[in-house]
């Protein structure tokens, strides 16, 4: 059979591609896209506009977001074909209000948790778009050219006022994101503000502990807030002396300080520990006594173990190694050798060591990142058992069709 031709641009893709999306992926890479078909009219397909994509018999599987520089050409938001920009935004403003009403059931706003993930892109069905609340600023990310568009940002900004009364709503550009998808700058100044002087600077509150937060700085959208039930699991565990290697601004460090005696947190970046310095005395009835180490993980691991250091508690929670497919060859060598080292300057005998290890890389799957693990017990001779298995807080929910959803990796383990 062979289905009648769409209105608007469409793709034609490969059957590998055909079968990826009927099994419930969402994405279709650019190297499956058999032939474009413009609109009627039309030399080319614009960046940012809605195809309706076809397998190679012209049968439609849906309508998707294009991206004419991106490696994944298309993200996927409809199984209806055809869809045009006006019923696409109902669809956003539909998908964002059943966004926020999940937060509302996982992640409620409390004393001890005035922060989360809003929008989690196709995690909610929301390609392309995040949003993350801290206190009573929310931040806003457009990842792909057809949501870096003024009607996406109306909806968005329209939605989340109306549901949670924000102070200030900014959009804050991920460079990297934006160089691959060749977006141009959003305009200055926020999406909408409740005063005249726009706020950028809050303090958010998650698990009890109370955190600094500057739209204008740091990574991502600021904060990682995926980590939220991880930093609460080790400050369970956590014990004694602990080391947390990559801390960033402080989130397990500070967490580990409600429990153990003695804390370190090390991180390359002078800037982010800065901010995590600021951190600690904004929680100043902590029971360890931390201290901020400016270094490189791998150095300082190597130059510690071989002095002989011991800690009962070490936390890993390295950026992502694997950016790319290609990369996940390197990034297993990186995990070996941090978790080995980790694993040989923990306590030994009696009093077993306490590791959490982490990996954000979604290039390198749970299995794979536990074989490494495994691997590096093997060879520092040390018995390990697994006492949790975790991921993201639920405020990033995963899409069990697609796994790059499943990215956040977090081992609770006992080393004796």
């Amino acid at each position: 059979m062979v289905a009648a031709e769409p209105f608007g641009p469409a793709a034609s893709v490969t059957r590998r591609a055909a079968d990826r999306l009927r099994a419930g992926h969402l994405w279709v890479y650019r190297s499956d896209v058999e032939t474009l078909v413009p609109a009627m009219g039309s030399g080319e397909i614009a960046g940012g506009a809605l195809v309706t994509v076809m397998d190679s018999r012209g049968i439609p599987l849906g309508t998707g977001l294009y991206s004419a520089a991106s490696q994944i050409a298309v993200r996927m938001v409809s199984v209806e074909a055809s869809l045009s920009r006006g019923v696409y935004l109902e669809q956003v403003r539909e998908r964002v209000v059943a966004a926020l009403a999940l937060r509302d059931e996982v992640a409620p706003e409390s004393m001890e948790n005035d922060a989360c993930r809003l929008i989690f892109s196709e995690a909610d069905g929301l390609p392309g778009i995040v949003a993350d609340r801290y206190n009573e600023l929310v931040i806003l990310q457009l990842l792909t050219q057809g949501t870096a568009q003024d009607d996406v940002r109306a909806v968005l900004t329209e939605v989340i006022r109306e549901k949670l009364a924000p102070k200030t709503i900014v959009e804050r550009p991920d460079p990297k994101i934006r160089e691959l998808e060749e977006l141009a700058l959003p305009s200055p100044g926020p999406l909408y503000s409740a005063s005249d002087s726009p706020q950028l600077t809050t303090v958010f509150t998650i698990n009890g502990l109370r955190f600094h937060y500057d739209a204008s700085s740091g990574q991502k959208t600021g904060a990682f807030l995926d980590q939220r039930l991880n930093y609460a699991a080790a400050a369970r565990y956590g014990r004694g002396s602990a080391l947390d290697v990559c801390t960033y601004q402080g989130g397990f460090a500070l967490h580990l300080a409600e429990r153990c005696e003695r804390v370190t947190g090390v991180d390359a970046s002078r800037g982010a520990l800065e901010v995590a310095d600021r951190n600690l005395e904004l929680n100043s009835g902590l029971k360890a006594r931390v201290e901020w180490i400016e270094a490189d993980a791998f150095e300082l691991l190597r130059e510690y173990e071989a002095n002989g250091e011991r800690y009962e508690t070490i936390v890993l929670d390295p950026p992502a190694f694997a950016k790319s497919k290609r990369a996940a060859e390197g990034a297993m060598r990186g995990y070996k050798e941090l978790n080995l080292r980790a694993m040989k300057m923990l306590t030994a005998g009696g009093s077993n060591g306490i590791l959490v290890t982490c990996s954000c890389s979604h290039h390198v799957p749970l299995e794979e990142f536990t074989a490494v693990v495994a691997a590096a017990a093997s060879d520092a001779g040390r018995r390990v058992q697994v006492l949790e298995i975790r991921g993201a807080a639920p405020d990033h929910p995963a899409v069990l069709t697609l796994p790059e959803t499943s990215y956040l990796k977090c081992l609770v383990c006992r080393v004796g």
